[in-house]
Formats: structure tokens, C-alpha cells, sequence
């Protein structure tokens, strides 16, 4: 039963292995929206209501320890966006191979124990 367990398992890990490769572009972050208001006395920002300037899109991450902000054009938001969600896919997938492979050397100790 535990090598078909096994088995099990290696392809499992076959299949993130080569969706993996197949992500693209990665990007770590979160994007925001942020608005403005200028505050020259005849501009709509500062009418009733309030129209404040924007979006304008705002990219923060944190790498190696340190944390970093960049405004995105609104033409790269789309292209951001798609990075954004692969490198979230990254980990998700990172985590399962992470999880079937401690399960699977967990399985293949115990096989070694019991010889």
C-alpha cells in the first residue's frame, strides 16, 4: 500500500513541477489604488462633493528585509496584475510540494524503519 502511496505522491509532485515552469512573469506585492486631491481652489478635487484625482496605482512589496513603493502606469496594470497572481500561484504551489514531499519522506523513513 505505501508504494502505491508513494506513487501517488511523485506524480503529484510531477504535476506542480511542470506548472511551475509554466507561470511566467512573477511579481511580489499588492496594488492599490490611490487618489488625490491637489488643492488649487478652483479644481474639482476640492468642489461638493469632492472628485479627487486618480487612480493612479500603486505597487508596494517587500524584498530581502526591505520594503519598497512604486507607482505603476495605468498601461501596466493589467501586466502587474497578471504577475501579482502568478507569483501568488508560486506559492500556493511551493506550499503543496512542500506538503507531498515532508509526506513523502515521512512514508519512505517509515519504510526504512520497517526493514
Amino acid at each position: 500500500m505505501s508504494k502505491k502511496k508513494s506513487a501517488s505522491l511523485e506524480r503529484r509532485i510531477e504535476r506542480i513541477k511542470s506548472q511551475l515552469v509554466g507561470l511566467g512573469d512573477l511579481r511580489p506585492g499588492s496594488l492599490s489604488e490611490q487618489y488625490t486631491v491637489c488643492g488649487k481652489p478652483n479644481c474639482r478635487c476640492v468642489g461638493s462633493p469632492p472628485q479627487k484625482h486618480g487612480p493612479y496605482y500603486q505597487l508596494s512589496f517587500s524584498r530581502r528585509g526591505k520594503s519598497s513603493t512604486r507607482f505603476v502606469r495605468r498601461a501596466d496594470v493589467s501586466t502587474v496584475r497578471k504577475q501579482l497572481k502568478n507569483y501568488s500561484r508560486l506559492r500556493e504551489l511551493m506550499d503543496e510540494w512542500v506538503d507531498l514531499a515532508t509526506e513523502l519522506s515521512n512514508l519512505r523513513l517509515g519504510e526504512t524503519r520497517g526493514k
